[in-house]
């Protein structure tokens, strides 16, 4: 892969606060942290194209960036190139397509995590904002996101989504101010202003 590539100390501060995040996250799940605990040590490496991160389990069952130069027990290697596909699947909710090399227990144990560790967005806004904002901004969120994928989908599909009003009821809905074609997503739950 040719190209412009990002400086190393942005590459490495980028790694450190995905470090931080993934940590946050693992805090919450205590049998996340227990299962890594088991695997202390050993290393796994992401590497999707020409971009890779190394992640070294700690004593405590959280990551650390590996060293430079550390050997992986595990190696994760996104498939799909390109982005757009990439960015496809993740709105569709699936995972990507990976091929695995290396240590079998480490790989079950990091695919367990995949599938049972969740952030839970609501609990942490709900510390800064209250239990009631948090719970409203998360189902507007989900409303938004659920929103994306189905107007995402339909366009990459390159025909309309079978949920979405058809084009003279999506131009009778639109604002005036919207140009005609223009694309118009209604969230559930929320009516559109009238003036």
């Amino acid at each position: 892969m040719a190209g412009p590539q990002p400086p190393q100390w942005l590459v490495s501060e980028v790694h450190q606060r995905l470090v931080l995040f993934l940590n946050h996250v693992l805090m919450q799940e205590k049998e996340a942290m227990e299962r890594l605990v088991r695997q202390k040590g050993r290393v796994a490496r992401v590497q999707w194209r020409g971009y890779s991160m190394a992640l070294q389990i700690t004593p405590a069952g959280l990551f650390n960036v590996a060293p430079e130069g550390a050997q992986p027990d595990l190696l994760l290697e996104v498939t799909e190139t390109s982005p757009l596909a990439l960015a496809q699947v993740a709105l569709r909710g699936d995972k990507p397509s990976i091929r695995i090399e290396g240590d079998v227990q480490l790989a079950a144990d990091i695919n367990w995590l995949v599938d049972h560790v969740e952030w839970d967005v609501e609990e942490d806004l709900a510390r800064i904002i209250g239990d009631a904002p948090a719970h409203t901004v998360a189902k507007v969120a989900r409303s938004a996101a659920q929103a994306l994928r189905q107007f995402v989908g339909a366009r990459m599909a390159g025909k309309p989504d079978a949920d979405a009003p058809a084009p003279e009821a999506a131009r009778a809905a639109a604002p005036a101010s919207a140009p005609v074609g223009s694309p118009v997503v209604s969230l559930p739950g929320f009516e559109n202003d009238k003036p």
